[in-house]
């Protein structure tokens, strides 16, 4: 417990700038209105694209022997790669739901 806190000590900038981005990204999704929700989804699936990329870059600099940051780097790229790919198909889904029916 004391390393916690110690660390948190140590980086209270870092602890506010988290707690500030919680607080913005509440209130910016909060007002976002439906009519935007689809283009902000196809951004929110590039961004994790990009951690994707960085998931793989990670586990390509890890040492051999380093088993945690191979094994975090493997759940960051199938988890990242579920994402993307249920983030595209809600887009899509909901992409059909404007189209004329016939």
């Amino acid at each position: 417990m004391t390393a916690v806190l110690d660390f948190l000590q140590l980086h209270i900038e870092m602890v506010y700038v988290v707690i500030l981005s919680i607080f913005l990204g509440i209130e910016v999704i909060g007002r976002v209105p439906s009519v935007l929700h689809t283009p902000l989804m196809s951004g929110a699936n590039a961004i994790h694209g990009v951690v994707i990329i960085g998931a793989i870059i990670v586990m390509g600099k890890a040492e051999p022997d380093n088993y945690l940051a191979l094994v975090l780097g493997f759940l960051a790229v199938i988890l990242g790669t579920l994402n993307v790919v249920g983030g595209f198909v809600v887009t899509d889904r909901m992409l059909e739901m404007f189209k004329k029916k016939k």
